[in-house]
């Protein structure tokens, strides 16, 4: 399945109208694991098309009514986001980094005070970089009346009728319609997710539509209800935008303030008290992906109601999903199953269980497993890293350096490397030497030298990397120099 961006509707509102996209990409979509982990998250994969979910949600933001967009991350993910929008064609985003998750209350109030510096009547858009919308045109199509309503001082969410009782979202009720707006009505209740026999209670009534989490509303009205209603939030926010620094591309909320914010979500914080609160209800094919089972549903499925990806067998299964990222995976004879493998870890689940992945990964944690939190390729600027074979006093890895792209010059203690170049050309700082090193050759690095690994040439540099030592964790890198302000 494949979204498209919007359609050029900025004739359909005020000539005045100008909306800035504002992109959240701080979860980890653990429900999605052993794919969606901690270092790289559900957002930064292509699970219903060809793109990604982050370049889905900034492509949705492109035309001629919208302004650059704003994406609010944390640090891990800097690189990997630049990169991606600049891959789907996004060169002028705004990348704002937070110091610490804390919701979405302040990372929104972070970005309504970065605009308001400019434009406090800025119109924004607040989406979730992991949320998938199929129908887009009829997303366009409300636009132009969640812009206006914005305009007049509301605070614009976005429900979407039901297909199903599910207890992963919150609900909304709708009361009157606005008089000058009738595609908006007044807010009657907001529900918080419901146990699976209030969701079809909640469905039967025909009252309630699933809360997107997709706000508009201008940045002057945000700030005025967050003084109003959640001062602890835009206290230590404002302090954290005004002491902000630029790092690269990025900028980078200061740390001390910005973590005296309250945890909180933007719905707590905010929605549940204002008496600007309107609601837009359509049929835009949202969903936020939060489960196995729910991309299931989405996805195109064969004869059987089966949904595959990758190197993938079945056998008499049906109404399942099956993915594996790179080992053969045959399944037979189930039905109504999940079956999710990747190189370092398997997940098998019924899809009535599929809520339940995310106890399971707590557990993980909590048995200090690192496929808890992180996949076995490690993507760093300059490229990535893979541990082929590890023992007590050796590992073996693959690393590829992009075009161009440098490792930190550098020094370990506790272990000496052995680089084999299998593709590309390599220049190597070796203490004062430099030294290029061509395929099917190797260089020695001693236990305490100073090196660096470049790469200079036009197509992707791949090296084996043989470690020895007594200790060989990552944190035995002391770096000099490094290109990417990392400490």
């Amino acid at each position: 399945m494949s979204e498209t961006t919007f359609p050029l509707i900025g004739t359909k509102a005020p000539s005045t109208t100008r909306i800035v996209p504002v992109i959240l990409s701080g979860g980890s979509g653990s429900r999605l694991w052993p794919v969606s982990r901690a270092s790289y998250p559900k957002q930064l994969w292509p699970l219903v098309s060809d793109r990604t979910m982050l370049q889905e949600t900034a492509l949705r933001g492109v035309g001629e009514m919208f302004e650059a967009p704003i994406v609010i991350c944390n640090n891990e993910h800097r690189f990997l986001i630049a990169e991606q929008l600049r891959a789907a064609g996004i060169e002028d985003a705004r990348i704002v980094l937070e110091p610490v998750g804390r919701n979405s209350a302040p990372a929104i109030a972070a970005a309504a005070l970065l605009v308001a510096e400019t434009d406090p009547d800025a119109v924004l858009w607040i989406m979730a970089a992991d949320a998938v919308i199929t129908r887009p045109e009829t997303m366009a199509q409300l636009m132009p009346a969640a812009a206006a309503a914005a305009q007049r001082g509301h605070i614009v969410v976005f429900g979407m009728h039901p297909t199903r009782p599910e207890t992963g979202y919150g609900y909304i009720e709708a009361g009157k319609p606005l008089a000058k707006l009738p595609e908006a009505s007044t807010v009657a209740s907001f529900i918080e997710k419901p146990d699976a026999a209030t969701a079809s209670d909640l469905i039967a009534s025909g009252k309630y539509m699933w809360n997107s989490g997709m706000f508009v509303f201008t940045a002057g009205t945000l700030l005025k209800e967050m003084e109003t209603y959640a001062p602890a939030v835009l206290t230590p926010v404002r302090q954290a935008v005004e002491r902000r620094a630029s790092d690269l591309v990025f900028q980078r909320l200061d740390a001390p303030s910005f973590t005296a914010t309250p945890d909180i979500s933007f719905d707590y914080a905010v929605m549940e008290h204002t008496d600007h609160a309107v609601v837009i209800a359509g049929d835009f094919g949202w969903t936020d992906v939060g489960s196995w089972d729910a991309l299931w549903d989405i996805s195109d499925k064969d004869d059987s109601g089966n949904v595959i990806h990758g190197n993938v067998f079945l056998e008499a299964a049906r109404g399942s999903y099956v993915r594996s990222d790179e080992i053969l995976t045959a399944v037979v004879g189930v039905e109504d199953v999940i079956v999710v493998a990747t190189r370092d870890a398997v997940l098998v689940t019924q899809q009535s269980k599929a809520q339940d992945v995310k106890k399971m990964v707590a557990r993980l944690q909590s048995a200090g497993r690192r496929e808890a939190q992180s996949h076995n390729r490690c993507y760093r600027p300059w490229g990535f890293y893979e541990s082929l074979i590890q023992d007590s006093r050796f590992q073996v890895k693959r690393i590829v350096v992009t075009p161009g792209e440098k490792l930190s010059l550098q020094k370990h203690y506790h272990r000496a490397e052995h680089w084999i170049v299998v593709s590309g050309v390599a220049r190597v700082t070796r203490d004062e030497e430099q030294i290029t090193v061509h395929e099917n050759q190797s260089i020695y690095l001693p236990q305490h030298c100073t090196h660096r690994l470049e790469n200079p040439g036009r197509i992707p540099l791949v090296l084996i990397e043989i470690q020895t030592g007594s200790y060989l964790g990552e944190d035995d890198i002391i770096r000099l120099e490094d290109t990417y302000n990392r400490n």
